[in-house]
């Protein structure tokens, strides 16, 4: 099985934690689908605090007032309620069941139409309880998820799809003048 360095370093963390803690190691690995609609972005993410699905909100629609988006918090602690928030009915729904299947503390999901991941991401970044994002996409995105005797952890995300080459000269010449129709390049 081929792993990464920060899956196996999660993984071990995880493994110590729950041997040290029971004397027994039982991990069961799920790879969940995250549900992406047509024109909508997902972004995937930890936090550490109960208000953050209000502090993202206020990321998002400051960022990008025009924005639609829903949220979804899962608390790790307390009620460990799902936490949602967001200006469209749709994707907070959607963003509330996909915090539940994914079920990991502290975990949370973002669905957004009329903007694009770029122009919320340092401002998500920025706000001070988010631990970590996963992934901002479009793309198919599988969450893979160990559940122990605890709790859920998401270890990380499948992304899309595996390359299947090195682009040529053509393809470069396309990927300049797709950004700059879009106008995220200049001339």
């Amino acid at each position: 099985m081929l792993l990464s360095l920060s899956f196996r370093h999660s993984a071990r963390y995880l493994l110590r934690e729950a041997l040290e803690r029971t004397g027994t190691v039982a991990v069961k690995l799920q790879l969940i689908q995250v549900e992406v609609p047509e024109k909508t972005n997902v972004i995937l993410g930890q936090a550490h605090f109960i208000k953050t699905v209000e502090d993202l909100y206020e990321a998002i629609v400051t960022s990008v007032p025009t924005a639609s988006f829903g949220i979804a918090f899962c608390e790790a602690s307390g009620h460990r309620l799902v936490r949602v928030e967001g200006n469209d009915e749709e994707l907070k729904r959607l963003a509330a069941k996909t915090a539940l299947e994914v079920g990991a503390g502290h975990f949370f999901v973002i669905y957004l139409r009329g903007a694009w991941p770029i122009n919320v991401l340092n401002a998500i970044k920025n706000v001070q309880e988010v631990v970590t994002l996963y992934c901002a996409t479009a793309n198919p995105v599988q969450a893979i998820v160990a559940e122990t005797d605890q709790g859920r952890a998401v270890l990380g995300v499948v992304d899309g799809f595996k390359p299947v080459g090195v682009e040529g000269e053509a393809e470069r010449r396309e990927r300049v003048e797709f950004l700059r129709k879009i106008g995220y390049k200049r001339g």
